[in-house]
């Protein structure tokens, strides 16, 4: 039975090498797929993502920030999903 992985990776711009700020992990198996390592991000870039076998389901939008509102701390933006089908 397949089951899906998704992870999230937040990077320091809108560009697949950009550098990984911040990330996160949900893991429909149960425990029973492929780990994540704790802690750091798993991938320095969202490229190197790809070439471990995720498939991208989307990329950074590039939406400018509201007028007066350009240092406004809000979500994170240039955030790219990726997901990865895994047997149990």
């Amino acid at each position: 039975m397949e089951r899906q992985q998704v992870l999230y990776l937040w990077g320091s711009g809108s560009s697949l090498d950009s550098g990984v700020i911040a990330w996160a992990f949900h893991d429909g198996t149960g425990g029973v797929g492929p780990a994540l390592p704790e802690g750091d991000p798993p991938y320095e870039t969202s490229a190197e993502a790809l070439c471990d076998g995720w498939f991208l389901l989307q990329s950074a939008q590039l939406i400018p920030p509201a007028l007066g509102f350009e240092h406004t701390n809000s979500y994170l933006e240039h955030e790219f999903v990726f997901e990865r089908r895994v047997e149990v």
